[in-house]
């Protein structure tokens, strides 16, 4: 911090605005971008840099720049404001009369395969989505548009007309092997465009119909998170990005099953529905978590002998029981589209038996008894020995 006060009394910040202006060395423009970040973590200093509207204007220029490190160093300096709340929203503000900022995050996003410059661009993303729903709703609807930070001058080329979409898919298939914290921003990122009915549709409503979105977070959930040779507390490191993807795929879900309901009912290869084996990785999400809730009842009876760093147990248990409410959510709506082809499928495949069957009865029971119902209606033509052996499990059907 005293480093910092020094370099901001002695004007460091209009020292750097000169560089920025005649300097060709891109290590350099890093550096200053870099010191000025370091700077930044300090409230007061924070609060300097971040009301001086020409130095503004010029970091988010460097948005445009095509070195790499130096857009690093530009997204830590942003991430670090936005994460002052007391000048947050003067950058908030400031990025929303600056479309072109929307054409340079889209361009990084799409095109760079710098895992730890997509990282930190996605979590600039999220914090502005998360600050601001409005100007959300703007780079939803957005298409290109030029500003201050992008003349015709210097890209004589037309950017693509960007889709903010598209764009978080590609850095997310980027980052989702060699960033698990980079996947969790970017689904949490898809997360916050459903909840808002402009976001919903702008996934679901795009091109390819919302396959591609889809699709990859079907192959997460399906081939990557919470597998069956994973330990079952592994539920407990992936809740949040599970929390994030189910949320995303139970929106798309509601959505495309009221738009086209009809449609779908007749295809027996419908995308949307009738995926057995997302059905089977939701009951086993819901059979890990039931042994993460045992195992946290035992830790609980204990506590003098917790380790002093260990998370708070509570804390595990309210994000654990958001998951199991989406997990539910989805799980619920997906047995009650179920048709007789669909639940043979099942049954073959072995993703329905009655250990799962009854794994998913007691964790949907009783919220969702009208989706149970109509799923034991269905399964009692598949299969009537094992409806009548989950009826004497669950009494409650019965009646």
């Amino acid at each position: 911090q005293d480093v910092a006060l020094f370099l901001q009394e002695f004007n460091a910040p209009d020292i750097f605005m000169g560089v920025f202006a005649k300097s060709k060395c891109p290590r350099l423009t890093e550096i200053c971008v870099g010191i000025l970040g370091n700077m930044a973590c300090f409230q007061d200093i924070c609060m300097s840099i971040s009301k001086d509207e020409n130095l503004g204007q010029v970091l988010l220029q460097r948005l445009c720049d095509s070195d790499s490190p130096t857009l690093l160093e530009t997204s830590r300096l942003l991430l670090t404001c936005l994460s002052q709340p007391e000048v947050a929203n003067v950058w908030v503000e400031r990025i929303r009369e600056n479309p072109s900022v929307y054409d340079c995050v889209c361009f990084i996003m799409s095109s760079s395969t710098n895992v730890e410059l997509l990282v930190k661009v996605g979590e600039v993303v999220d914090k502005l989505f998360d600050l601001d729903e409005e100007l959300m709703l703007n780079w939803i609807k957005n298409g290109t548009c030029r500003s201050v930070g992008q003349s015709v001058d210097d890209s004589p080329e037309e950017l693509p007309d960007f889709k903010i979409v598209p764009c978080i898919l590609e850095a997310a298939k980027q980052v989702r092997s060699d960033n698990p914290e980079g996947l969790d921003v970017y689904m949490h990122i898809l997360q916050l465009l459903t909840t808002v009915d402009e976001g919903i549709q702008a996934i679901v409503q795009a091109p390819d119909g919302g396959k591609e979105t889809w699709s990859l977070l079907y192959d997460l959930v399906c081939h990557e998170l919470c597998q069956s040779d994973d330990p079952p507390i592994i539920v407990q490191e992936q809740k949040t990005v599970l929390a994030s993807i189910l949320s995303v795929l139970s929106a798309m879900f509601a959505s495309q099953t009221e738009q086209e309901y009809t449609k779908m009912r007749k295809s027996k290869l419908c995308f949307f529905l009738y995926n057995m084996p997302l059905i089977g990785s939701l009951i086993r999400i819901l059979k890990y978590m039931e042994g993460c809730g045992k195992r946290s009842v035992d830790d609980s009876k204990e506590p003098e002998q917790q380790e002093p760093g260990r998370a708070n147990i509570n804390d595990e248990d309210f994000h654990l029981k958001i998951l199991k409410d989406i997990c539910c959510e989805l799980l619920s709506n997906m047995l009650q589209d179920l048709t007789k082809e669909n639940t043979l499928e099942g049954l073959h495949q072995g993703h329905l038996n009655e250990q799962t069957c009854s794994c998913a009865f007691q964790n949907l029971l009783p919220l969702y008894f009208a989706s149970v119902e109509s799923f034991l209606e269905v399964l009692r033509e598949a299969d009537q020995t094992l409806a009548d052996n989950l009826e004497k499990r669950f009494p409650s059907l019965k009646v």
